[in-house]
């Protein structure tokens, strides 16, 4: 064997093994951004009930929610109070038992969800909603506010509530 000609193999597969490690981390990103596209964005909002059912008690237990926080993820609002926007299905019944003890009108919410931090919900809640709203449900004061929107073919209520826990 030539004096030298192991020193050349170890060359060969140092380099094979750093190329092998390059693909790999290479790969790492694009595996993640895979999931995500197959997952969806389920990092962006929350799906944890308890804390709206504490914030709207009158809409008692809620089924599903996909919903954001101004203090979620370091997500900045230009200001220092608590946010919660979003959508949540309510329990079968619910919203029957609201609009038979409620004045509703028809009425579109006022803001959408494409800016700020509400960002990731724009493409969110039921399909071609026809939304109706009680102000006797709504709450507002000096420091806090509630805005709450109803879909009686989904069941779904969105939200938008600052200081929600008054």
């Amino acid at each position: 064997m030539p004096h030298g000609s192991g020193m050349k193999g170890t060359a060969v597969k140092r380099r094979t093994l750093i190329g092998v490690i390059g693909v790999g981390l290479a790969v790492l990103p694009v595996g993640w951004a895979l999931r995500q596209a197959v997952n969806g964005t389920k990092e962006d909002w929350r799906t944890d009930t308890a804390p709206l059912e504490r914030a709207f008690p009158g809409l008692g237990s809620l089924t599903d929610a996909k919903w954001v926080s101004t203090r979620d993820n370091d997500r900045l609002l230009q200001t220092p109070d608590l946010v919660f926007a979003g959508f949540a299905r309510l329990s079968p019944g619910k919203l029957d038992e609201l609009t038979t003890s409620h004045a509703f009108v028809s009425e579109e919410p006022t803001f959408d969800f494409s800016s700020g931090f509400t960002k990731p919900l724009a493409d969110e809640g039921p399909d071609d909603p026809q939304w109706i709203r009680s102000p006797e449900l709504d709450r507002s004061s000096d420091n806090h506010s509630t805005s709450l929107w109803f879909d009686r073919r989904s069941d779904t209520v969105r939200f938008w509530a600052s200081n929600p826990y008054g």
